[in-house]
């Protein structure tokens, strides 16, 4: 019997792309502008890649440069620059991903913890809102805030002590790293937690009745039935944040950075802008970057394997 099984579907026909087009052409045409849009935007600029390995001229064009191979690249790693701007880049980075990856996820279990909907939602609401705000009043806020006289939070961080009273919080590179996380953090923290909170709805009611029957109080409720629905998700977002641990936002930190503290806050994107953009050196600035998607993409891979060792799901 399992001899003839496999011997008929072995003999089935296989389908044509055309009627897999023709049985869901709807949900293709809602589906085609998203490919469009990707294709656009992410696999044509793929093309200018070769610019990394040839010496761009104005005249010459992408493709008509003089090839140079890997000149670019070793002009990068053999520069002062490379390793200070990578360490602050993998700083940034780890800081980020370390206490602000889990901050959501502690929000999403105690905004579940609130039995009252309108207090629930006050919350919820009140913890979104700093999303809304764009990157230049963010900063802007951290300037008056933050700022080394008359500043209201610098000031009052420095009357607990937990700063130096001569501490410019940010004009000093070893603040830096703790003003760009801890803003980012608040900013994004609310935000983030939706798609957890998302799974937390769909905990069966079920399991809490049987859980307080059996006596269990309610850390032992996030612990053993609240926290074991959340990993898959906290997996494939991990992931997605290794893949792009040298992508330290451009804007927020260019935006923050000063004379002063420069040797914490030139990372790898405002590096290849001052030197590839704004000295019109394209060819060494797509070699930077270039060698920061291959990095990126390692990273990704390796979580994603990691990811499915540990926990037996990942993206591929």
């Amino acid at each position: 019997m399992k001899g003839n099984a496999k011997t008929i579907v072995k003999n089935r026909p296989r389908k044509s792309i055309g009627w897999y087009l023709a049985k869901d052409w709807q949900l293709w045409i809602m589906l085609f502008p998203a490919m469009v849009y990707i294709l656009i935007f992410c696999y044509v600029p793929m093309y200018g890649a070769q610019l990394a390995f040839r010496e761009y001229s104005f005249e010459a064009g992408i493709t008509g440069g003089k090839w140079v191979g890997m000149k670019y690249f070793n002009q990068y790693f053999g520069s002062s620059m490379f390793l200070s701007t990578l360490q602050n880049t993998f700083t940034i980075s780890a800081f980020s991903i370390l206490l602000g990856f889990p901050a959501p996820i502690v929000l999403a279990l105690i905004i579940n913890q609130i039995r009252n909907n309108k207090w629930k939602r006050t919350v919820q609401t009140t913890v979104y809102i700093p999303y809304f705000i764009s990157t230049v009043v963010l900063v802007s806020m951290l300037n008056v805030l933050f700022a080394k006289k008359g500043g209201v939070l610098s000031d009052f961080m420095k009357m607990l002590g937990l700063v130096p009273e001569k501490a410019n919080l940010l004009g000093q590179a070893k603040y830096f790293v703790g003003m760009y996380v801890g803003s980012g953090i608040w900013q994004s923290m609310g935000w983030n937690s939706i798609i957890y909170i998302a799974a937390l709805s769909s905990v069966d009611t079920q399991l809490y009745d049987a859980a307080k029957i059996d006596g269990a109080n309610r850390w032992q409720r996030v612990v053993h039935i609240e926290f074991p629905v959340l990993v898959p998700t906290i997996m494939i977002l991990l992931i997605m944040n290794m893949g792009g641990i040298l992508n330290v936002g451009f804007d927020k930190v260019y935006l923050m950075q000063n004379t002063l503290n420069l040797k914490a806050s030139q990372v790898i994107s405002t590096y290849v802008y001052d030197v590839g953009v704004k000295s019109s050196q394209f060819s060494f600035g797509t070699a930077v970057g270039l060698f920061t998607n291959v990095v990126n993409f390692i990273f990704l891979l390796s979580a994603n394997w990691v990811s499915k060792k540990i926990t037996g799901s990942g993206l591929m």
